[in-house]
Parts: C-alpha cells; sequence; structure tokens
C-alpha cells in the first residue's frame, strides 16, 4: 500500500511567507528607478551580462551578453543601449521582446562578488546613428536593445561566493567536458562533430563582430 506524501508545494504569497521571513527594509528601499553614480561605474566595468526575457507563451528565456568593459551603453540615467552582435540568427530574445518587451539584466564584474540587476522594457533600434558609437573594427551591428530601465540595485555577493566563480582553483580542466560539437553531433542526428568545431573555431576567430 502506498503512502501519501504530504503536499509541500507553495502556491501563494502567505504559505511563501511562512517558509522565509520578511526582508529587512533596506531590501526595498535599495531599489532605485534610475542609475546612481555606483550603478553606471558597475556597468561602466562589466564585460559581461545575462538578459532575460518572455514569450507570449509564457517562455522564459535567458541569454548572454558580452564585450570589452562598457560594452553596454548608458544614455542617459535611466537608458541603457545594447549591441547585439553576430550570433547565429535565432534571435530567440529579439523575438520575445517584439512580443513582450519587459526584460530583466544581470551584470557581473570580473573579481566581484556583488552583481547588479537592472529592470526594464526594451525596444530594438536599427539606428545606424544611434549604433555606430557601438562599431568594433569598422562593423556597426544590425540592432541594439534600447532599454527603458523600471529598477535598478546591488546584489549581495552571497551566490558568488557560494559558488567560487572567480577562484582558478575551481576552474574545470575543460577535456573533462565534450567540446560544443560533439555535443551538438550526440544531440543532432547526422551532425559531425569536427566539423562543427572547425566551423565554430573559424567563427570566433573571424566573425565576432
Amino acid at each position: 500500500m502506498s503512502v501519501t506524501e504530504p503536499d509541500t508545494a507553495v502556491t501563494n504569497r502567505a504559505e511563501l511567507r511562512t517558509v522565509y521571513r520578511e526582508p529587512r527594509p533596506r531590501a526595498a528601499q535599495k531599489v532605485l528607478d534610475h542609475l546612481d553614480v555606483h550603478c553606471r561605474n558597475f556597468i561602466e566595468m562589466s564585460p559581461f551580462c545575462v538578459l532575460s526575457t518572455t514569450g507570449t507563451n509564457g517562455r522564459a528565456d535567458a541569454s548572454p551578453r558580452g564585450d570589452p568593459p562598457g560594452f553596454v551603453k548608458i544614455l542617459d540615467d535611466r537608458t541603457l543601449l545594447i549591441p547585439d552582435r553576430p550570433g547565429n540568427n535565432q534571435v530567440d530574445s529579439l523575438q520575445n521582446i517584439l512580443n513582450h518587451p519587459v526584460v530583466g539584466l544581470l551584470f557581473f564584474v570580473p573579481g566581484m562578488n556583488e552583481t547588479l540587476r537592472v529592470c526594464g522594457t526594451a525596444e530594438i533600434t536599427s539606428d545606424e546613428e544611434l549604433l555606430a558609437p557601438l562599431s568594433v573594427g569598422g562593423r556597426t551591428p544590425l540592432s541594439g536593445l534600447k532599454i527603458t530601465i523600471t529598477d535598478a540595485f546591488l546584489h549581495c555577493g552571497r551566490a558568488l561566493l557560494r559558488s567560487r566563480l572567480w577562484d582558478p582553483e575551481v576552474q574545470i580542466d575543460r577535456s573533462s567536458y565534450p567540446t560544443y560539437g560533439q555535443v551538438l553531433a550526440d544531440q543532432i542526428a547526422g551532425a559531425n562533430a569536427k566539423a562543427i568545431d572547425a566551423d565554430e573555431d573559424e567563427a570566433n576567430r573571424n566573425q565576432l563582430y
């Protein structure tokens, strides 16, 4: 005879607050509706961020964005511009934004355990004059994301401390995980691992911009 396990699913805020205590007042007080000098400095030092979007079907997505520090241009205290560099042309994030413009950004700075969280609404721009300052090697991005900020705040460093993200001692030996090409060859019938890896190597050398 099977024993019915108790239902431990948390389904509403009241139940959630039986698991977690109320936050300290400063957790809400620190949330800004604009970029102050500290947020600006963080973004200007950041070479990497994660962009989160949502499709019309409610399916969430997160996509990495990276370039030299300061690649995200601060247009003013409430507006950011992120270049869209060459990729696989699937443009999942951009398609999501066309239908649901609310986005989240998580900025990282190597060596810092704190991260910067930014929320807002995004629009896709192909304005060449606006995008020209984001050019690299004479190549202007095909488009950019112009983000109007609704929330910005510094996130504590505990997640990165627990993960030891910047600690060289925990970096893996890359050979312990299959190459990009091998992973795709295992997932796609008829795909050739060596050909994919060669194609990726060429793209990484010559098509970053």
